[in-house]
């Protein structure tokens, strides 16, 4: 991020969290943070960096303070509960719809933590896909009412569990690459949450 902005470490003053958050706030306030982000995806398209043949969708859990010591005493209505793996964290989810072959992000759904991902799938579309990367939280994702019709191949990972029942044969070997083909593949969707 500091590349990206040109700032220098030594000898940039960095703004402080409070300045940033007040930025961030007056963004929130005038509406902007949705025209900003389409006017960059615009960008990218007429340079044709961007919203190809392909889209990776994922989504993640960011976190946040369960403390109601604010000044409405309240937690935010967009955080919830929710339960990864053995882990209770209040949260909220972020899911991004990334190009196959560029790796940026062409869109961006924000829901409670607690919504399934599927659900918000149809959002992080553009419309011109002829094929979606997905890891197994979306299996079934093919069979959904807002996916009839379209011409989209889904290629979505297998579960965990399934993966390692694969026999020891030359079957379960070619299903086992195909499987690491699509993780190498859907890796790309990972590096943008790194930064988040």
């Amino acid at each position: 991020m500091r590349r990206f902005e040109g700032i220098d470490l030594i000898s940039d003053r960095i703004p402080d969290e409070t300045s940033i958050l007040t930025f961030r706030h007056l963004l929130e306030q005038n509406e902007l943070e949705e025209k900003n982000f389409e006017t960059v995806k615009s960008h990218l398209k007429e340079r044709g960096m961007a919203m190809k043949l392909g889209t990776i969708i994922d989504a993640t859990l960011i976190a946040a303070p369960s403390s109601t010591k604010n000044k409405d005493g309240k937690r935010g209505p967009e955080m919830h509960q929710t339960k990864k793996g053995n882990q209770w964290t209040f949260c909220m989810k972020v899911q991004i719809g990334v190009d196959k072959d560029t790796g940026l992000i062409h869109s961006v759904e924000t829901t409670a933590a607690n919504v399934h991902d599927i659900t918000r799938a149809a959002d992080l579309l553009h419309g011109e896909e002829k094929v979606v990367y997905a890891d197994a939280g979306y299996q079934g994702i093919e069979k959904r009412e807002e996916m009839a019709g379209k011409p989209i191949e889904f290629r979505v990972a297998m579960r965990s569990g399934k993966r390692r029942a694969l026999p020891e044969n030359q079957d379960g070997r070619v299903l086992g690459l195909v499987e690491t083909a699509k993780a190498h593949i859907r890796a790309k969707v990972e590096h943008p949450f790194r930064v988040i």
